[in-house]
């Protein structure tokens, strides 16, 4: 395992952002990763993805968004949420130059991300991860916050647990379908929107997130180009 490097990620004039990089010798893929609505890039989930994805050869750049770094819990408007994205994904560039990138997020980070890139390609992003796309909010069905997903011409793998509350899968799989080749969906069985699963699945928690790092490093390997 590498160590963990922290670092200070400048958004405008007036906002800069805690950020946590850690980067593996043999690296074959940079994951700039965002965390989720209600908890921080230091949340144990991401945490153990990161350590999970260190020993796959994927170097993660993990960063708060700025409401998160003031300690808010309303979370930032889209522009302001978008031009983190963005910054953090040219910081990633120069902490790992050379290295294939690849942008996402837990849940309300990986949409964040999504609409970044339909909005203006990110720089050098090969591809999206979504751990726990939020579909929809709890109770609320809905695939409206998928339609600017159509406008993302780069590859997209998406991670869902059959018990997501916030991505009913008979609303995400046709979403998914309409993209074509440019989307993977795995899904993760037993699984909830944290990725937790009962203690009758027979499984971990621990083993779920390996699973995560696992997949998200192999298809990282298929989409990466020469």
């Amino acid at each position: 395992m590498t160590g963990t490097q922290r670092i200070s990620i400048t958004v405008d004039d007036t906002r800069s952002v805690s950020a946590l990089f850690r980067c593996p010798a043999d690296a074959h893929a940079c994951l700039v990763l965002a965390h989720g609505a209600g908890a921080g890039m230091q949340h144990a989930f991401l945490e153990v993805l990161a350590n999970e994805l260190d020993a796959r050869g994927v170097a993660t750049l993990r960063y708060q968004f700025p409401y998160m770094e003031r300690g808010s819990r309303r979370p930032d408007p889209p522009a302001l949420a978008h031009a983190t994205v963005r910054r953090a994904v040219a910081e990633a560039a120069k902490l790992a130059p050379g290295t294939p990138l690849f942008a996402g997020g837990k849940s309300f980070g990986g949409r964040m991300t999504s609409q970044a890139q339909a909005t203006a390609p990110l720089p050098g992003v090969r591809g999206l991860v979504f751990a726990g796309f939020p579909l929809h909010p709890a109770g609320k069905p809905s695939a409206t916050r998928a339609d600017h997903l159509r406008d993302v011409v780069v590859p997209m793998l998406f991670l869902q647990g059959t018990r997501d509350g916030l991505a009913d899968l008979q609303l995400l799989e046709p979403r998914i379908v309409e993209l074509g080749a440019r989307a993977t969906l795995k899904v993760i069985e037993h699984a909830d929107h944290s990725f937790h699963v009962p203690v009758r699945s027979g499984r971990r928690d621990a083993e779920v997130i390996a699973d995560l790092a696992r997949l998200i490093s192999g298809w990282t390997v298929t989409v990466k180009g020469p």
